[in-house]
């Protein structure tokens, strides 16, 4: 991934990103520098807190990254697949029901999920909600669709 620009966010900026991550996912981000970084040819770009690249802004909205989830953990939009899933979902594959054991039923079709392993609670991808929280558990069917996840170059990122 290519960096197009850096700069630091204002104070202002700051309080608005710290704001929405805390109403959408219960985190309290405690970071003394934030960096927007603007990269060539993805649909993303990051922003780095203390210089971990722990945010991503997708379709513009800011959301934790797989390495923020771990590093300030959501309370809520998680899903909790079982270890079946692990290998499936950490190379990226969808999200299908027989894999979730768990989903925050406040989550709504279109919302950006983390994705958790039940075992040590984990995060091992983000990905886009297709339906519902409380009809996430269940025997078929594609129920999350991945948009980043360990080992991708969002997760490789380093400056």
């Amino acid at each position: 991934m290519e960096v197009k620009s850096r700069h630091h966010l204002r104070s202002d900026e700051i309080r608005e990103l710290e704001t929405t991550l805390a109403e959408a996912l219960g985190v309290d981000l405690d970071g003394d520098t934030y960096e927007r970084v603007d990269l060539v040819g993805t649909e993303f770009d990051l922003v780095l807190v203390d210089g971990v690249p722990a945010v991503f802004v997708f379709e513009g909205e800011p959301f934790l990254t797989v390495r923020g989830a771990n590093a300030y953990p959501p309370e809520r939009r998680v899903v909790t697949v079982d270890a079946g899933a692990v290998q499936f979902v950490s190379d990226g594959a969808d999200v299908m029901r027989p894999g979730i054991v768990d989903a925050d039923e406040d989550i709504d079709p279109g919302d950006l999920v983390v994705i958790v392993e039940e075992t040590h609670d984990k995060a091992l991808a983000v990905g886009r909600a297709r339906e519902p929280g409380d009809d996430m558990v269940g025997d078929s069917g594609k129920v999350v669709e991945s948009v980043h996840h360990v080992g991708d170059d969002l997760y490789e990122f380093s400056v």
